[in-house]
């Protein structure tokens, strides 16, 4: 076919176009028609069906017709199945706190296992200090040489109503310490807390301070002493308490792991001290004041007035009770437990939450019974565990004050 001589022009294209009339006589053929009314048919349905799904799948039930109470467990498990119900959630971006003057303590972290050493659990020493300067070097050596790592350990002081050079020698020990070039050797950290209590009535000479009648007051201010301690040094990365009084002779090196490993709220030592006669050494049992009561000794505390505190160990009050420093044998299973109702002071192992829920040491009488004493029979009301170990003997100095207790 050849093009016009000019090219393709709009008459030309025009003239070449069918007349009007053959179109509209090609469109209305019976054929033509069905196939556009079948088309249009086709795409309305399509598009009907496309775009009404999901607004039917919400509007129209699917499954059995009748009510889920009354579907078979098959029936209910496929209806529920079919409609799977979206959950949107809303994540907010965290809320960010920058005042310096809000601090955060998770306390959930903190926690008092068998497991001490793994776990990196933080252990507070704590020793109430009054005229103990002849003490603090021997105490020291000790200290230094507890194999529990030293940078978990912090040590806290309470310092009180001591007429002697007790602070300038603990303030020149801590800073031998604190400053040694072997990086094993430091604590963690140190605090010395000052404070007076006065002399509570009686005199510091030694057979004073361990005589029948200055044990009520004594013992009301031991307490004290040691809750001021307690409140001024605890922090919440401490997961174990330890108790350590300044006059021990000896102890084991391995005296916090022993502890741990038993896992018990409230754990002490028997104490014992050495006596040498012409040459022999005795076993002199020191501390009484760990017990197991007895029928007797609660009807003593039932008779007596309650703001009466009882003294063990002194003929004044026969309470019939057990004493674990009259029990036991360094020599044989140092990990045997007993259960206990009283302890004393010297060496006592808490798990800090203990000390958390707020069982300290009462400076008045609690159950005719303070200080350490006290605590115990606080603990055990308290539903925790009071426990001793006969067998696991830590040596105290010898005390001439107490007749007859040498064994």
């Amino acid at each position: 076919m050849l093009l016009p001589k000019g090219g393709v022009t709009w008459k030309s294209a025009k003239a070449r176009l069918p007349p009007w009339r053959a179109l509209i006589a090609f469109l209305a053929r019976t054929r033509v028609l069905a196939v556009i009314a079948l088309t249009t048919v086709i795409v309305l349905l399509w598009r009907g069906i496309s775009v009404s799904t999901e607004a039917m799948s919400s509007r129209i039930c699917w499954g059995p017709g009748k009510s889920p109470l009354e579907m078979s467990s098959n029936e209910f498990i496929r209806w529920n199945q079919h409609l799977q119900t979206p959950v949107l959630f809303n994540h907010h971006e965290p809320y960010e706190v920058n005042s310096t003057t809000i601090q955060r303590v998770d306390l959930n972290s903190i926690t008092s296992t068998p497991r001490a050493l793994t776990n990196q659990e933080r252990v507070l020493i704590l020793t109430p200090l009054r005229d103990a300067a002849p003490y603090l070097v021997k105490y020291f050596d000790l200290l230094t040489d507890l194999t529990y790592p030293h940078d978990l350990i912090d040590l806290a002081f309470l310092v009180g109503d001591s007429t002697d050079d007790t602070l300038t020698v603990l303030a020149s020990e801590l800073n031998r310490i604190q400053q040694h070039p072997d990086a094993k050797l430091p604590f963690h950290s140190v605090t010395i807390v000052e404070k007076n209590f006065g002399d509570g009535g009686y005199s510091q000479d030694v057979e004073s301070r361990h005589g029948f009648k200055a044990q009520g007051p004594r013992r009301k201010m031991m307490g004290k002493a040691r809750n001021y301690l307690l409140s001024s040094a605890l922090k919440p990365e401490h997961s174990w308490v330890y108790w350590r009084d300044v006059d021990i002779q000896d102890s084991p090196k391995k005296i916090i792991e022993d502890f741990v490993a038993h896992d018990k709220d409230i754990l002490v030592p028997n104490i014992w001290f050495h006596r040498y006669r012409d040459g022999v050494d005795i076993e002199g049992r020191f501390d009484y004041n760990s017990w197991i009561e007895s029928d007797k000794g609660r009807r003593l505390s039932a008779s007596l007035d309650k703001d009466v505190v009882l003294a063990e160990g002194y003929k004044e009050y026969d309470t019939g009770r057990e004493y674990m420093a009259l029990m036991g044998d360094w020599r044989e299973n140092k990990d045997k437990e007993i259960n206990l109702d009283g302890i004393g002071g010297v060496n006592i192992l808490v798990k800090a939450d203990v000390h958390r829920s707020g069982i300290n040491f009462p400076c008045y009488p609690f159950e005719n019974q303070a200080e350490t004493e006290g605590f115990a029979k606080m603990a055990k009301r308290a539903g925790y565990q009071v426990v001793g170990l006969p067998n696991y003997v830590v040596w105290h100095i010898d005390t001439e004050e107490k007749a007859g207790n040498a064994a």
